[in-house]
């Protein structure tokens, strides 16, 4: 989720300026973007995708990606996101960490960037050919968002239930929703208040 802005600055300065930073940024319309720090829901997520995906990949032709990657959406932007699979060799920029093939890209989200990823996110994603699947997935709750490159758009799949698979065409497997979420303890939501209680 994006919270700050810092100054409008060229794609090379804005290289120099995240690699010596302690933060994460993107880089949207020339500027650089601060991004919230996710919690531990959030990287046991991203490390079980990636573990899995490792797993059923590993007869293909593929290379999965974690965070630390930032895919060229435009001429002035470079987004982040929390894993992405290359089907094939990565291709980067200048050999630098821009990455220009992903055919998957994942977002872990959290309440306050659900509309960002949703949104924004995947209009930028939208723009990159080589990006046929872009999955979000909810850190609170049992979700996850599958949305398909098609002839008219993107085709948009829910998955909820413990028992479903994720059918990841491009990549011909299916990621298990169970394997998404192993450790992941979600917070108990308090109960509605009641009429006595107003």
């Amino acid at each position: 989720m994006v919270v700050e802005r810092v100054r409008q600055m060229g794609i090379e300065e804005f290289l120099d300026f995240a690699e010596q930073s302690e933060e994460w940024y993107e880089y949207i319309d020339g500027e650089p973007r601060k991004m919230t720090g996710g919690k531990l829901n959030h990287f046991v997520i991203i490390s079980n995708i990636l573990s899995t995906l490792v797993n059923l990949l590993a007869e293909k032709d593929c290379a999965v990606l974690g965070s630390g990657m930032l895919v060229k959406t435009g001429e002035a932007t470079l987004v982040a996101p929390d894993l992405s699979v290359v089907w094939g060799v990565p291709e980067t920029e200048s050999d630098t960490r821009i990455l220009l093939n992903p055919i998957l890209v994942v977002e872990v989200t959290s309440p306050s960037s659900i509309d960002h990823d949703r949104v924004l996110k995947r209009d930028f994603y939208e723009s990159v050919d080589s990006i046929q699947a872009y999955l979000i997935v909810d850190q609170h709750r049992m979700l996850a968002e599958l949305y398909t490159r098609r002839e008219t758009g993107w085709h948009l799949r829910t998955f909820s239930r413990p028992d479903e698979e994720i059918p990841l065409e491009a990549l011909d497997c299916s990621l298990p929703l169970v394997d998404i979420y192993q450790r992941v303890e979600f917070e108990e939501e308090s109960p509605p208040a009641r009429a006595e209680d107003a």
